[in-house]
Order: structure tokens, then C-alpha cells, then sequence
């Protein structure tokens, strides 16, 4: 399964797909970035006069990267974008600065667990700068529809 095949095989579409290129995958991380816009949707009243990423698009982004994309490339052949889908079951992150509209972010998730279908990640997403903008753990399943 290739880098660019994961992102096509994500349940999600513009507004809502924050994967932009997988930089590197294999069984036991996933390191991937997203450019948040400055047309983005959420920005619009969040915050009046200085828009700031809302915690829980950041959280979503790293969801997407850590649990969905990183679980569509281990369930590899017997994923099929018809009969799977993929939930959030939990996530723990702490955040430490703000991400504001045209930045950049980079998203690393390692593997902590999976099994039945369920994963468990560590997740760190950095700015360009390198500096951690927010850190903690997601989890998800993929299930049959």
C-alpha cells in the first residue's frame, strides 16, 4: 500500500480531511504533516480578530493520522473502502501552543497497540518551527458497516 493510497482510502473529504502527505509509514509509526488554511471553515468566529485552531481540529488531525491512516496501513489487503470504517474511541492530548491559520503542522504517532482490530498510539504534532504544539494519545477501531 503506498503513502498516497492511505490519504485516498480516508473516509473523509474537504472540509474535513486534514492529511495532507504521508511522509513515512511502516508497522510501527506514521509521520505525516496538514497546512491549515487560512479559508478554513472553523476560523470564522474562533477567535473575533485573531483565529486560532480549535483544540479539537487539532486532536481530529492527529486522529487522522495516527489512528485512521496508520490502521488502513495495517489492516493493508483486507482493508476495503466499501465494507470498513474507521472511529475514534479515545484520545488524551495536552496542548502547549496555538496553531494559527497557514501553519504547517507535522503529525508522528507510534505504535502502542493493535489488536482486534483496535489501535492505541503516542502522538506528538510539531510546528515547522519543531516546536511541540501538542501532545498525548488516540485510539480507534476499524470496524465492518
Amino acid at each position: 500500500m503506498t503513502k498516497k493510497n492511505i490519504v485516498s482510502k480516508l473516509p473523509y473529504t474537504k472540509p474535513f480531511l486534514f492529511v495532507d502527505e504521508i511522509i513515512d509509514v511502516n508497522e510501527e509509526h506514521i509521520k505525516a504533516h496538514y497546512t491549515f488554511l487560512e479559508d478554513e471553515f472553523f476560523y470564522k468566529g474562533h477567535f473575533k480578530d485573531n483565529p486560532v485552531t480549535p483544540g479539537v481540529i487539532l486532536t481530529e488531525c492527529m486522529a487522522q493520522i495516527g489512528m485512521a491512516c496508520l490502521g488502513i496501513y495495517l489492516l493493508k489487503d483486507s482493508w476495503d473502502d466499501e465494507n470498513w470504517q474507521v472511529a475514534m474511541t479515545n484520545s488524551q492530548v495536552d496542548f502547549y501552543k496555538p496553531v494559527f491559520p497557514g501553519e504547517k503542522v507535522i503529525v508522528t504517532a507510534n505504535k502502542i497497540y493493535f489488536r482486534f482490530n483496535k489501535l492505541k498510539c503516542d502522538v506528538v504534532m510539531h510546528n515547522a518551527n519543531d516546536t511541540i504544539v501538542a501532545k498525548g494519545t488516540v485510539a480507534g477501531m476499524a470496524f465492518k458497516k
